[in-house]
């Protein structure tokens, strides 16, 4: 069969092919090492295909290895297309063209066709344009339909995906952003640390906004939408918030679990060589569409033939276990998306994308709680040699169990945006039966876990509305729950504690209709223009979050999510766009999405850096209008008096400071009794050494409670009868004469 193929005019051909296009590379190369059937019962199929034009030599290299089941005189119709418009078509008749005589007629057999390089006439490579080289991530294909000349039925397509090499999808990309965001919680950490609560509240509310940015990029990338490849490129930089990444020993692990518990692992990866993956970039329909529209009525009895056996492909499925399997739209070639598609780039087996997200959870579990560990260790370590002050981190180190606790609870608020696209997406592609077990227990625990924390969070503020009316009041009072609770509310303001609430069912309503709507992406793309703009209407309205800057911060954040919304629903083709319309809505965003992407870290990473630097960083935060500062107490910082105990009494603590928290009204709780502090010798007695003392809050409580400015404050309610007229005139008396606490100065106890 080789000497089908004269290398003179199938160099000719390909040469001329690539120069129509106006895209390529900056080290001027245009290339394509895979073609690809583009209809089922395709009767030609190339097992190798490389292609490379480099114009800076004039010279073309290709290397093809085939089969051929075609017998007869035949035709071929080439269409190009470049960002969905039909720039090209052209139909050749073998018979007619001396230079491809050799095809006329086809015969049946191997195709094995090499050359190392073959010039190209200079006047072919000039018309290539120098935009070419540099557009990234290129959108363009060529299409070659083999049609019988005496029925015009389609008996062969093949389609060659062009590229010039460059691409926005860098690991050094992956890498800068999840440094940046991990810097942030870093330093978030240590200056609460250090005392300054206000810069830390602050930080670590734009980190988790920055965070939570990246994995709404991460699921739109996720989504079973055909996205452009700029698009697709874009977007895998963000998986990395979604657990995952390729890591050879990993997949090995994943692969034997799968096996060991019933499971029957793809092998997409490990049979390229001989099956062809295709990335879905452009629906099966779009691209029926824009073959009818480039050949018009020239060949209609043989379009129609294509269109109908593109159809017809894409029914046939890949036995894994569902239709959101890859879908086989020839004999060796496979169409991934979605989730599928975004494994495949990362260089993942299909069936071990949902335990390399699972097992990168656990790790940054197990990670962070080392670092703790590891943390607690070195500041006791030098606190014992006196290389630090005795007060440095003293709250981390007296309540570190607590503050463990809380960070844990914090993990799983930041990995439940991941947890419930992967559980839930397992649950419809069953990879094993081990792994659908492990994902139901996952999820349904996160979801009880969060649902618990907010709904202790409410019960606590609608208490303190209760008793003293204002939902801060308790909120902020206890450091122990504050460690524990806190992170479900502190990025709000206190009269919206609620918002966490609404703020978790949009998660897990956006992460369900990824993980379990693989089979539609218009749906997906519906449901995330309306929860997108849900969530921005009810930013923008409600400004739940601490001041200005964090609500301007997020409602930024919310508005580019859903910007980025409704251009995930241009793509699902919903409006019967042209081609054209889709690639240049895809550069722009790529554009948009880069730019709001660069804003957000730099204002992260400069905040994170001035709060490292800066000796007083909290000066550059204006105070919580929620006063909250004022409710906090530290341990360390009270006086170990009975006015302290009068005072945990005259708030309504049920069993005083030093026993029961009187947070903690019920005793429902996933809490065990090693949060609250041990007292020896009666409720209200302190304990002997500082490190059976409550955890310090991250948040400063050296801000007065009432400011000079005259303005009201609500101090403890009256309960009636004298009992708390006496505590109140004890206060007054006992403060005249010898008042230590800092807390209680302006805590309502002078009235």
């Amino acid at each position: 069969m080789d000497g089908l193929f004269r290398r003179k005019p199938l160099a000719l051909l390909l040469a001329s092919l690539f120069a129509l296009t106006p895209l390529s590379l900056a080290e001027r190369v245009i290339e394509s090492e895979s073609l690809n059937p583009c209809q089922a019962d395709s009767r030609f199929s190339a097992t190798l295909f490389n292609v490379a034009f480099t114009p800076n030599n004039n010279s073309l290299s290709f290397n093809i290895n085939g089969v051929s089941d075609i017998s007869g005189n035949v035709t071929a119709e080439l269409l190009f297309i470049v960002y969905g418009y039909n720039a090209y078509h052209q139909t050749i008749n073998p018979c007619t063209s001396t230079e491809l005589s050799g095809l006329c007629p086809m015969n049946e057999g191997q195709i094995q066709i090499q050359s190392a390089n073959t010039q190209i006439d200079a006047s072919v490579v000039k018309n290539i344009p120098g935009i070419a080289y540099t557009v990234p991530d290129l959108d363009a294909k060529i299409q070659i339909y083999i049609n019988m000349t005496d029925s015009g039925e389609s008996v062969a397509c093949v389609e060659a995906e062009l590229s010039n090499g460059k691409t926005v999808y860098q690991k050094a990309v992956s890498w800068t952003t999840a440094v940046i965001a991990g810097i942030a919680l870093i330093t978030s950490a240590v200056t609460s640390g250090l005392g300054h609560s206000n810069t830390a509240a602050h930080v670590a509310a734009n980190a988790l906004s920055l965070f939570g940015y990246f994995q709404a990029q991460a699921f739109i990338g996720m989504s079973a939408v055909p996205l452009p490849p700029i698009v697709q490129s874009w977007t895998q930089n963000f998986q990395w918030s979604m657990g995952i990444i390729r890591v050879g020993f990993l997949q090995d692990l994943a692969l034997w679990y799968q096996r060991s518990t019933g499971g029957t692992p793809s092998q997409i990866l490990s049979e390229l060589s001989t099956v062809s993956v295709e990335v879905e970039k452009r629906s099966l329909e779009v691209t029926e569409r824009l073959a009818r529209r480039g050949a018009g009525a020239l060949m209609p009895k043989a379009l129609n033939a294509a269109g109908n056996l593109v159809r017809r492909g894409a029914e046939v499925l890949l036995p894994r276990t569902n239709s959101q399997a890859p879908i086989q739209v020839g004999g060796s070639a496979v169409l991934v998306k979605g989730i599928d598609r975004v494994g495949f780039r990362a260089g993942i087996e299909l069936t071990n994308i949902f335990l390399t997200g699972y097992i990168f959870f656990v790790i940054f579990i197990i990670f962070t709680l080392l670092g703790l560990f590891i943390f607690k260790g070195v500041c006791v370590l030098l606190a014992r040699a006196g290389k630090i002050k005795v007060d440095t981190f003293q709250d981390f180190r007296n309540g570190w169990t607590t503050v463990v606790k809380g960070i844990l609870y914090r993990i799983i608020l930041i990995g439940f945006p991941q947890m419930v696209v992967l559980c839930f997406w397992e649950l419809t592609v069953r990879d094993s039966s081990a792994e659908v077990v492990l994902a139901v227990f996952t999820i349904f625990a996160m979801i009880a876990i969060l649902g618990w924390a907010s709904s202790k969070v409410i019960r606590i503020a609608q208490r303190s509305i209760t008793m003293h009316q204002n939902p801060a009041y308790i909120l902020y009072s206890d450091p122990v729950s504050l460690n524990k609770w806190g992170f479900l509310y502190v990025q709000f303001k206190a009269t919206a504690y609620y918002f966490i609430v609404p703020l978790l069912v949009y998660i897990l309503i956006k992460g369900m209709f990824i993980g379990l709507s693989q089979s539609s992406g218009t749906v997906q793309a519906i449901a995330l223009v309306l929860l997108e703009a849900a969530i921005l209407i009810a930013v923008s309205i409600l400004r739940p979050y601490m001041d200005k800057k964090v609500n301007a911060f997020n409602i930024a954040i919310a508005a580019a999510n859903f910007i980025s919304a409704i251009f995930l629903l241009i793509f699902s083709d919903v409006f019967n766009q042209p081609g054209i319309v889709t690639g240049v809505i895809g550069v722009v965003f790529f554009i948009f999405n880069a730019a709001f992407a660069t804003v957000l870290l730099v204002l992260v990473l400069v905040s994170s850096i001035y709060a490292i630097a800066s000796k007083n960083p909290d000066t550059r935060y204006q105070p919580m209008r929620d006063d909250r500062g004022s409710f906090i107490k530290s341990q360390t910082q009270l006086g170990n008096t009975e006015l302290d105990a009068l005072g945990a009494t005259a708030r309504g603590d049920k069993a005083g400071y030093y026993g029961k928290p009187r947070l903690e009204d019920d005793d429902e709780s996933f809490s065990s009794q090693s949060d609250r502090p041990k007292a020896e010798g009666g409720p209200y007695a302190p304990p002997p050494t500082t490190y059976g003392n409550a955890p310090r809050s991250p948040i400063n409580a050296s801000v007065p409670m009432f400011p000079g400015n005259g303005g009201s404050r609500h101090g403890p309610p009256s309960y009636g009868g004298d009992r708390t007229e006496s505590l109140r005139s004890d206060a007054s008396r006992y403060r005249n004469q010898n008042n230590t606490s800092p807390w209680q100065r302006g805590a309502g106890y002078d009235h």
